[in-house]
């Protein structure tokens, strides 16, 4: 909503404008009318709508060679009271015909098609200044033509709603259908109501607005419920009765702004976000990605196929996930994304891009459905890690484990493996849809965390700041290529031998003939100089899931950096957490399906 409005005046000399402002301030007509009246504000109290409104008086011939000065003025209006001008400035016209005390007749037959010729003319009203015949009404109008303009709604022509405002009003049934199943039923129109006007419908009241819409279509209404071709017939009607305030309310409730798009404060509401602090999504937000899950997957097999994956997204102007995202987070056997790639993938977005991911949820309306302020209401900030490091605890959930290694020693692999695909299945993956980002779960010590696994570019000329902040570093060589290692010695020489984020060296395909590595020491004397765990030996190529011991190793080594080596080189530390790990896997995917069935 606007915080004020501007009226501006204009029209030909002595057709009365001076006196019409005058006439609404003093609630009489003036005897003596001034050459020009000087600007005026209503206050927001004793205005209908609540908002302050600014009256400005124009005089003098209306020429574009005189226009000078006064041409700021009407690009800082927000309605036209006038006959002209509907083509050279987008602000709302109403046309207005005064001194109807002297006509024994009407004229709005004659200025009807007028108005209907331009889209830009709100309305039409005849007045009297002397009588006070609508002067109260003419400024009303005026009014509700800038909070309430009917031009970007609705077109006389067609006597039907323009293309963008179906569109937004199709997004908000969508948002506004909690179970997906096309209809509104009774407490999903119930919880609308309350949403957009603070009041709820009583039963009577909803059994009268459906009967409205089943007298005039025959599929308005299903199953007792509204349709969305329902819904939009309630609008038009709204619309077209004079009553586009209740459409306008509705829209600006659901993020939309005069021109029908999504407000950006909306989208954007602001996040203060400290160097050195995280995003990760908070327990609320959690719940309300579960309910669009649930909302969404259909056939409740745990997995949102493409067809259900491009339903959800329905609601965005575009599709925000590629190709890519099949392969950053879990898949089924089909492909499609599971339930717990779905959050995955919503981690990682919270995670590398706050601001997409308050984008996305607006989309979604979370503020709206979760009964929330914002959408920041969803986000967690979490403390600086310096403070993590001096408390040796951290209450973080995602951790980002940065992947180095020289080309062909096995990153990619490393990452898929993360995901459940062995080397076979990995083969099947199309270079254009590949990902250097890999996101899942993991267990430490019984408690679920999220693991970001992200490969690096393995030319030094290029590695940004991004690429070295982390919270592991993971060194990847090749144990059949004696060339391998000296690229990992030298990252961790050049970026991270005086630095307190924990490394860990990772001897990959260790399924091939080990080949002595062309360095000054061997990978496992190296770790030993840099108090560094012993070189964990990994491959994908098995004929099952690879193992995940690797990466619960790798998540506990940045849950607890301060840890000391002599601990996480014992073979009990790491059988305590991995043991864990095993369990809670099992268990917390074993719960979620049991508490799908009943739903």
């Amino acid at each position: 909503m606007r915080k004020d409005v501007r009226i501006l005046l204009v029209g030909e000399p002595k057709v009365g404008k001076t006196s019409l402002i005058m006439s609404l301030v003093s609630e009489e007509f003036p005897k003596v009318v001034p050459y020009r009246a000087e600007e005026i504000t209503i206050p927001a109290d004793v205005t209908p709508e609540k908002v302050p409104t600014h009256i400005v008086d124009y005089s003098g011939t209306l020429r574009p060679f005189r226009l000078g000065l006064k041409c700021i003025e009407l690009f800082r209006c927000h309605v036209l009271l006038n006959k002209m001008l509907c083509m050279w400035f987008r602000v709302p016209l109403i046309l207005v015909g005064n001194k109807s005390d002297l006509v024994e007749h009407s004229s709005m037959e004659t200025i009807l098609p007028i108005m209907n010729r331009y889209s830009e003319i709100e309305t039409c009203v005849e007045c009297s200044a002397k009588n006070l015949k609508n002067i109260s009404e003419l400024f009303y109008y005026a009014q509700k033509a800038v909070l309430h303009p009917t031009g970007p709604l609705y077109c006389p022509e067609r006597r039907d709603m323009k293309s963008l405002c179906v569109k937004a009003l199709t997004r908000i049934f969508k948002v506004s259908d909690l179970d997906n199943d096309g209809i509104l039923n009774d407490n999903e129109l119930n919880f609308f109501q309350r949403t957009c006007f603070n009041t709820p419908l009583e039963s009577q009241a909803l059994e009268d607005v459906k009967n409205v819409v089943r007298k005039n279509l025959s599929d308005g209404v299903c199953d007792n419920g509204l349709t969305l071709t329902g819904f939009l017939f309630l609008h038009t009607l709204f619309i077209q009765r004079g009553r586009h305030e209740t459409t306008w309310t509705v829209l600006r409730r659901f993020g939309y702004d005069d021109d029908l798009e999504l407000n950006q404060d909306y989208l954007f509401p602001p996040l203060k976000l400290p160097p050195d602090c995280t995003t990760e999504l908070n327990h609320n937000a959690y719940l309300f990605l579960q309910s669009i899950f649930d909302k969404h997957d259909k056939d409740r097999d745990c997995a949102l196929s493409p067809e259900e994956t491009s339903d959800l997204f329905d609601v965005f102007p575009y599709m925000p996930w590629g190709p890519d995202v099949n392969n950053t987070v879990c898949t089924n056997d089909q492909g499609w994304i599971t339930y717990q790639g779905y959050l995955s993938q919503w981690t990682l977005t919270t995670y590398l891009d706050v601001q997409r991911c308050l984008e996305y949820l607006g989309y979604l309306g979370y503020s709206i459905i979760a009964e929330q302020e914002s959408q920041a209401s969803g986000i967690t900030v979490t403390r600086d890690k310096k403070i993590d490091l001096q408390k040796k605890q951290t209450q973080r959930s995602v951790f980002r484990c940065n992947v180095f290694g020289d080309v062909g020693s096995g990153k990619s692999g490393f990452l898929q493996a993360f995901l459940g695909r062995n080397h076979m299945r990995q083969k099947t993956i199309r270079e254009e849809h590949r990902s250097y980002y890999a996101i899942s779960t993991t267990y430490v010590y019984g408690q679920e965390k999220y693991l970001l696994l992200h490969e690096v570019s393995p030319d030094f000329d290029t590695l940004s700041d991004a690429d070295l902040a982390c919270d592991i570093v993971c060194l990847f060589y090749d144990v059949s290529n004696p060339y391998s290692f000296e690229y990992c010695a030298t990252v961790f020489k050049q970026y991270f031998m005086d630095s307190k984020v924990p490394c860990m060296m990772i001897a990959a395909k260790s399924d091939l003939p080990e080949i002595k590595q062309m360095y000054g020491c061997s990978p496992l004397e190296f770790c030993r100089r840099h108090k560094m765990p012993p070189p964990q030996s990994f491959t994908c190529n098995t004929a099952a899931a690879p193992s995940r011991d690797i990466y619960t190793k790798l998540t506990t080594m940045a849950m607890y950096p301060h840890v000391c080596q002599a601990d996480l080189r014992s073979s009990t530390f790491w059988l305590r957490a991995s043991a864990g790990a095993t369990v809670c896997a099992v268990l917390g995917f074993a719960m979620y399906r049991v508490l799908l069935k009943p739903r």
